[in-house]
C-alpha cells in the first residue's frame, strides 16, 4: 500500500531534561508548518576495510546518526499582547530567550548559554519520526505582498521510526498572518531614515553541530553569526550614504515593524547594524534599487537583535 505524502503532522514540546524527550500532544503542541521535510538518518558510514584475497565492496557501520527537520512557519503574533506566539517554543530551541510581560509584550533575544531543546514527533502518513534533543537555526523573511515567514532547520538525535496513526491537530493558537504591505508594515527605517523596502531578511545565524563522543550525545548551538539583507529603493546619498557608512565601518540602527493591531505587532530591532559594501545598483521596474547587507553587532552581549511582540 502506498503512503500519502500530503498527510503530515508535526508536534513539538520543550524538553525538561536534554535528550529525555516528553509527550507532545496534537491538542496542545501541533506546529502549523509549511514545506515540511525530514532527513531522518543523517551521519556517515565507516568502512570495515577488511583485507581479503578477493575484490569486493566493504561492509560499513553507520555512525554519528542524527535527524534534520526543515520547515517554515508564518511570522505572526498570538493575537493577545503579552501572550507568546505559537512559534515561541521553536525560537526557544533556536538559542533565543523568551521574556513575557503580562498583557504587554513578549521579547525574544539571542542567548549564549542555557539553550533549551525540543522533542519533535513528525508523522508522514502513519510513519512517525522522533527527534529528541533538537536545536535549530532560523531566518525571518519578509517580502512585499507576501506572507512573512520564519524558516527553520532543526537537528535532533536519531531514533528508529515507528508506525503510529496521527491524532487530529489543534491549530487554534496559530492566528492568521497579514501580508507585508505599506499599510501592514508601517515602519522600515535604517539609521532613522524611512526606506521603501521590497524585501527584508534576518538570518539569525545559529551554528548547529551534533557532538557524538563516548560519554555524550548532544546537538549543540556552538556559535551564531547574524546577517541582514534587504532590497530597497535607492535614495540620494545626501539623504543616506551606504557607501560612506560601509567605508567607515560604522553602525546604524535598523527597525522593522510588521502589524498594526495589538497582539499581532512584531518589531525587529538591530540597534548596531554594520553595513557592508553595497552590491551594484539594479533596475527594478525602472527604479534604482539597492541590495544592502549588514551584520548585527552585539553591544554588551546577547543584544544584537530583538523580536518584540506587542
Amino acid at each position: 500500500m502506498s503512503l500519502s505524502w500530503k498527510k503530515k503532522l508535526m508536534l513539538a514540546v520543550i524538553e525538561g531534561t536534554y535528550g529525555q524527550g516528553g509527550n507532545p500532544t496534537a491538542g496542545a503542541n501541533a506546529i502549523m508548518g509549511i514545506d515540511m521535510s525530514i532527513s531522518p538518518m543523517e551521519g556517515s558510514d565507516v568502512a570495515r576495510n577488511i583485507e581479503r584475497p578477493y575484490m569486493g565492496a566493504q561492509a560499513t557501520l553507520p555512525v554519528g546518526l542524527h535527524s534534520k527537520l526543515t520547515f517554515k512557519t508564518e511570522f505572526a503574533g498570538s493575537g493577545a499582547a503579552g501572550v507568546a506566539p505559537a512559534w515561541g517554543v521553536l525560537a526557544r530551541a533556536a538559542g533565543l530567550a523568551e521574556t513575557i510581560v503580562a498583557d504587554t509584550s513578549v521579547t525574544y533575544n539571542p542567548v549564549t548559554d542555557g539553550h533549551e531543546s525540543l522533542i519533535f514527533h513528525f508523522t508522514i502518513a502513519n510513519t512517525r519520526y522522533v527527534l529528541k534533543g533538537a536545536r535549530g537555526s532560523s531566518k525571518i523573511v519578509i517580502m512585499s505582498s507576501g506572507i512573512p515567514m520564519i524558516e527553520w532547520t532543526f537537528t535532533g538525535l536519531f531514533e528508529v521510526p515507528t508506525e503510529s496513526a496521527p491524532a487530529s491537530p489543534d491549530y487554534t493558537k496559530w492566528i492568521a498572518p497579514i501580508v507585508a504591505s505599506n499599510a501592514n508594515t508601517p515602519v522600515h527605517t535604517l539609521g532613522g531614515v524611512a526606506f521603501t523596502m521590497k524585501s527584508f531578511s534576518l538570518d539569525m545565524g545559529q551554528q548547529v553541530k551534533p557532538r557524538f563522543l563516548m560519554g555524550t550525545e548532544e546537538v549543540r548551538i556552538t556559535d551564531r553569526a547574524e546577517v541582514v539583507e534587504m532590497q530597497t529603493d535607492a535614495l540620494p546619498v545626501t539623504t543616506f550614504n551606504p557607501y560612506q557608512i560601509a567605508l567607515d565601518a560604522s553602525t546604524t540602527p535598523l527597525v522593522i515593524t510588521h502589524g498594526t493591531d495589538a497582539g499581532n505587532i512584531i518589531t525587529v530591532n538591530t540597534p548596531s547594524l554594520q553595513l557592508q559594501r553595497p552590491a551594484a545598483p539594479q533596475d527594478d521596474e525602472g527604479i534604482v534599487s539597492w541590495t544592502l547587507r549588514g551584520v548585527p553587532l552585539p553591544g554588551t552581549g546577547n543584544d544584537q537583535f530583538t523580536l518584540v511582540l506587542t
